[in-house]
């Protein structure tokens, strides 16, 4: 039964740990998904957008820097006949930082003009154009605006010597989508790296275009294996496969350990009950006597909670408490009448002779005690040494019961059975006189429930 409550406590434990590890591997996969499917976004505008060098405050971040202007060009909107260039060209790099140690899978930045401009070209995305007309609003998507053909889009363009711009004033704003291609390669972003599109785009004579804004959004693609708790899942199902493995191998020692030791046990028990054997046949009228004692020990020391190898080493050595009558001669064992008192002297020395033989039975813990004492009395009027009370050995004042219903229980060569009152009586009436009074009351128990019977 404890072998099986073992085995099913570790079951639990190894099934609550594994349980454990599958939790923490599966709350680390969802929040993984959880957090590449998130779709972040930052604004930018000012000097927050326009500076020199990105301050990288935030997990990805955007400069758009201006290159120095190298040409310009004459809008006259009124033909006014102007000679001198109003409108000069500017370069703006859009540099987007990843500034975390997971992949930007995509991204796209919404700019929104604060002032006219007109856009010339832009490379490495798509643009995606919002132009408010006349109450309403015009949206095309210019693949590649090197490649712009005005024909082929719905949306407001200015032509200057012969070169088309799309025209955008305060308000109007563009949607910038990056491209994946191997050409461009502006997604993914890598780790701690950025990538850098760029619009051409011409705007008023000591102007900027510094009163956009610039709206971010993006997602992540973290891996797994950057989750703490992916590793926390791991590391728990390694110490789970090491723990099992350990299990594995110390059961199948103990299991060995327990075999060889219920071996050694059956080999005692048979090399025990066998010396015994020899004893008890030495008078017929006794045959069993030992076996019988023994069991009726052991049942009594399992009331008092003894368990597992305590209660076995009780039970050999109550095998052998009679072993002293292998020096008794038969005569003297099997007479039918009355004994002189020189045979009675010889009967009572095999508790003596008895202690001796089991002082030299090492690995039977207190063997002797049990041969010596069981013939001691509560009373101290016992023999050989006289013992009283809580003097005597415990195991001796169990033999001591247990043996002495045992005679009653059996056929003598000098009398037959008593009858079950007696018996009863018998162990009522020699408490604390001849028995210990708590050995007899859970002798009295075991004979009430029927787990030792009298006259079997």
């Amino acid at each position: 039964m404890k072998k099986d409550e073992n085995r099913k406590r570790a079951t639990v434990i190894f099934a609550a740990a594994l349980v454990i590890a599958a939790v923490c591997l599966l709350v680390g996969i969802l929040k993984t998904n959880a957090y590449n499917n998130a779709k972040h976004r930052e604004t930018f505008s000012g000097p927050g957008l326009f500076a020199q060098e990105d301050e990288k405050a935030t997990d990805v971040s955007v400069v758009a820097v201006a290159r120095s202007s190298t040409w310009g060009k004459i809008f006259d909107f009124d033909h006014v006949g102007l000679t001198e260039n109003n409108y000069q060209a500017y370069t703006y790099d859009f540099t987007v930082s990843n500034n975390t140690k997971d992949e930007v899978r995509d991204f796209r930045f919404k700019l929104t003009f604060g002032n006219d401009a007109f856009l010339a070209s832009a490379w490495n995305g798509a643009l995606e154009i919002h132009q408010n007309v006349k109450g309403g609003e015009l949206v095309a998507t210019v693949p590649d605006l090197r490649e712009f053909v005005p024909g082929d889009y719905d949306l407001e363009i200015v032509t200057v010597d012969g070169e088309s711009f799309i025209a955008m004033k305060a308000g109007d704003y563009l949607v910038y989508l990056p491209s994946s291609s191997m050409n461009a390669m502006e997604m993914p972003i890598e780790p701690f790296e950025g990538t850098t599109p760029g619009i051409i785009m011409y705007v008023e004579m000591g102007r900027t275009i510094e009163d956009s804004s610039l709206e971010l959004e993006y997602s992540f693609h973290r891996l797994l294996t950057s989750e703490p708790l992916f590793w926390i899942s791991i590391g728990l199902l390694g110490l789970w496969l090491i723990a099992l493995v350990i299990f594995w191998i110390t059961s199948a020692q103990i299991k060995k350990y327990k075999e060889r030791h219920e071996r050694d046990n059956k080999i005692i028990n048979e090399s025990i009950e066998t010396f015994t054997g020899f004893i008890d046949a030495k008078d017929p009228y006794t045959n069993g006597h030992s076996k019988r004692v023994a069991k009726y020990t052991r049942l009594i020391a399992k009331e008092f909670g003894f368990d597992g190898e305590e209660l076995d080493r009780i039970y050999y050595v109550a095998l052998l408490h009679d072993c002293g009558k292998i020096g008794v001669p038969d005569n003297i064992l099997g007479k039918p009448g009355k004994l002189t008192a020189e045979e009675f002297e010889i009967i009572k020395s095999h508790t003596v002779r008895g202690g001796e033989i089991l002082t030299h039975f090492k690995s039977l813990k207190d063997a002797d005690e049990g041969a010596r004492y069981h013939h001691e009395r509560f009373d101290g009027t016992g023999y050989p040494d006289g013992k009283a009370g809580a003097d005597i050995p415990f195991i001796a004042r169990i033999i001591c019961v247990a043996d002495s219903f045992d005679a009653m229980n059996t056929d003598r060569v000098y009398r037959k059975r008593l009858t079950q009152e007696r018996i009863l009586s018998e162990l009522e009436t020699n408490k604390g006189r001849q028995f210990d009074p708590l050995v007899a009351d859970v002798m009295l128990g075991l004979l009430k429930d029927g787990k030792i019977t009298i006259g079997e």
